[in-house]
């Protein structure tokens, strides 16, 4: 199945076609047994995921992209199929190895932001990287370069609790930046957000994509926010097909986030 992609990211596309995709899924299927009968919440899809670009599944609720993005992650596999990370099967791999690819190279952003109350913003972001064994340094230096990022900073020692719903997703995607991973996967990111919030979260994913280098996969069913991203897929009762891209005329509205 081939990609769209919308005009301002042709020529980045065309530089990455020479290279093997961070991720490709080969005629994936997820089944589940109802009773007698195979309920399909991913049919047959086939889609490749290059370095440095930003992936959008839109579709309802139901459609089967949460599904999806589960298995991109390694926390499902496909029951028909295969999904490969640098090409090798993520099926294949063991626990240890998969709890270590999480830990370190698939960063995940969760729609409910998943932060822990009663740390601060800052704890909450450094947390996973007391987790994976940094030194209190690169714990340091790692965390505020998420912030910074965020557009945080300032808030760095508030608690969840006192926080905006914007400024909560925003902690909760630092914290993803912060292990430095390969891709990160947004589940409905602003699924819980009002649109000012929402265009500001697909803003800050488009920049760190175009000018951080980072590979981001983002479901949605806001197709207002479409634009911003540089390959759009349409995923309805399990089967995925590729949308062609609009322009940018939006990205006044996407501004990175200040803080406020």
């Amino acid at each position: 199945m081939s990609q769209v992609s919308n005009p301002s990211a042709t020529a980045v596309t065309e530089a990455r076609s020479t290279t093997a995709p961070l991720i490709e899924v080969k005629s994936a299927s997820r089944a589940f047994k109802l009773g007698n009968e195979d309920v399909y919440a991913v049919k047959n899809v086939s889609m490749n995921i290059h370095r440095q670009s930003f992936v959008t599944l839109v579709g309802r609720s139901g459609s089967g992209k949460t599904t999806l993005l589960n298995m991109l992650a390694g926390l499902d596999h496909p029951t028909e199929g295969q999904i490969l990370f640098e090409g090798k099967d993520m099926a294949t791999l063991s626990e240890k190895e998969v709890i270590q690819m999480r830990r370190k190279r698939i960063g995940v952003v969760f729609q409910s932001f998943a932060l822990l109350p009663l740390l601060s913003a800052y704890e909450n972001v450094e947390l996973p990287l007391r987790i994976a064994g940094l030194s209190a340094r690169e714990r340091s230096q790692r965390t505020e370069e998420a912030l910074e990022m965020v557009g945080l900073t300032r808030r760095a020692k508030h608690r969840p609790f006192e926080l905006s719903g914007g400024e909560q997703q925003r902690i909760s995607i630092a914290r993803a930046v912060g292990i430095k991973p390969d891709i990160i996967l947004a589940d409905e990111p602003t699924g819980e957000l009002d649109s000012s919030n929402a265009g500001h979260i697909f803003g800050l994913f488009q920049e760190m994509s175009h000018d951080r280098g980072m590979t981001i996969v983002a479901t949605t069913h806001d197709r207002t926010l479409l634009d911003m991203a540089d390959h759009i897929y349409e995923i309805s009762d399990g089967v995925l097909a590729p949308r062609a891209a609009g322009g940018h005329e939006h990205d006044a509205l996407f501004k990175k986030p200040t803080g406020h």
